[in-house]
């Protein structure tokens, strides 16, 4: 039973360390919507403008419950559409998301004609 229960542990702790790893080598784009009307992405502290195709983790900060922010592939394929805050959501959320390649494009849908900013995905 003793034996068990140590090959048990190992496992877990061995897929916890495989999913902390997996999580950590993911980059990480920061999004920012609100409080006024301004929308930004920045992966560090640049302003994304090219992307490799792959999986990201979107961590999003929205500071305004009349904002939301939502991204969308406008050519190179099929449209691609998800909104990643909702409009009555403020505070911070993490999405993981694959990009693909083509043009892409990120605004408040609520605001888009003002809030908005482009990015293109390369192979």
């Amino acid at each position: 039973m003793k034996r068990l229960m140590i090959a048990m542990l190992a496992v877990g702790l061995a897929a916890t360390a495989f999913l902390v790893s997996a999580q950590a080598s993911t980059p990480k784009l920061v999004g920012k919507v609100g409080p006024d009307f301004s929308i930004t992405l920045k992966k560090g502290t640049t302003k994304v403008k090219t992307l490799k195709a792959g999986k990201y983790l979107f961590v999003i900060s929205d500071k305004a419950s009349i904002h939301n922010f939502t991204i969308e592939r406008e050519k190179g394929g099929p449209k691609i559409e998800k909104t990643l805050t909702g409009t009555m959501f403020t505070g911070k959320k993490t999405v993981a998301m694959t990009l693909k390649k083509g043009t892409w494009k990120y605004y408040c849908s609520n605001h888009e004609s003002e809030m908005f900013g482009f990015f293109k995905v390369t192979s």
